[in-house]
């Protein structure tokens, strides 16, 4: 599982095209954190990170995907997946080392992002933020990345083609974050089950998190999601 892992890191960082992704996440969050109007936390008044976590489901639906397409598209479009079934790996090893290696990158595309607490924390009058508030909601968007990682995971087992599975995994992501609460609003779910469908949303488990409060309820819902999109992917590929 170790060499699959070293494998996707370099071929994710021997180009530009990794550097550039990680770029584009952190300037799009500094512009819309310190410099748009009406986003930016000057204007908001308060020493908080709330408009980033409310940014990055938003940014990660689109960039988890496109970080992801390839990792098996690519296998199946160049005849290499006949290969990595000749190494000495279990389908779950494979689907593993692949799906780690998103997380990895994604892991450092948040870490540079810790500035954005020291700079807060900096301008507060108070000298002092939410510490509770901000853990929980980067728990809760590294559990979302999971989430999302193990979705275009899946989506890219599905075909060859990278483009394809980028279009599959950002409407799946979609779908899943914002289709059970919209769905909820409608008028005949109103005041009978709206609660409980929007329960079955990633976003309610994700506000849920980001509140600072632990729960094991929605630790387990995140979890169950990523084991169920990681075991369709291993069903996905030996059917191939």
């Amino acid at each position: 599982m170790i060499p699959i892992i070293k494998k996707e890191l370099h071929q994710f960082f021997s180009s530009l095209t990794g550097y550039i992704a990680i770029a584009l996440f952190l300037v799009v969050c500094a512009l819309y954190l310190f410099t748009l109007k009406d986003s930016n936390i000057f204007d908001f008044g308060y020493a908080t990170l709330v408009t980033f976590f409310e940014l990055a489901p938003w940014v990660f639906i689109f960039l988890i995907p496109a970080l992801s397409m390839r990792i098996f598209a690519d296998e199946f479009k160049s005849g290499t997946f006949e290969t990595l079934q000749t190494r000495p790996l279990t389908w779950w090893q494979i689907v593993f080392g692949k799906y780690l290696s998103i997380l990895i990158v994604i892991i450092i595309a948040l870490i540079p992002t810790l500035l954005y607490v020291i700079t807060i924390r900096s301008l507060s009058s108070a000298g002092g933020i939410d510490s509770g508030a901000i853990t929980g909601s980067y728990l809760g968007l590294l559990l979302l990345a999971a989430v999302f990682a193990a979705i275009s995971t899946w989506c890219s087992s599905l075909t060859g083609n990278a483009v394809i599975a980028f279009l599959l995994s950002a409407f799946a992501c979609i779908i899943l974050y914002f289709g059970f609460s919209a769905i909820s609003k409608l008028p005949v779910f109103t005041g009978n089950a709206d609660y409980y469908i929007e329960m079955q949303g990633i976003d309610f488990h994700y506000q849920s998190i980001s509140r600072g409060v632990i729960d094991t309820r929605d630790v387990i819902y995140f979890a169950s999601l990523i084991f169920l999109f990681l075991f369709a992917t291993k069903k996905s590929l030996t059917k191939k």
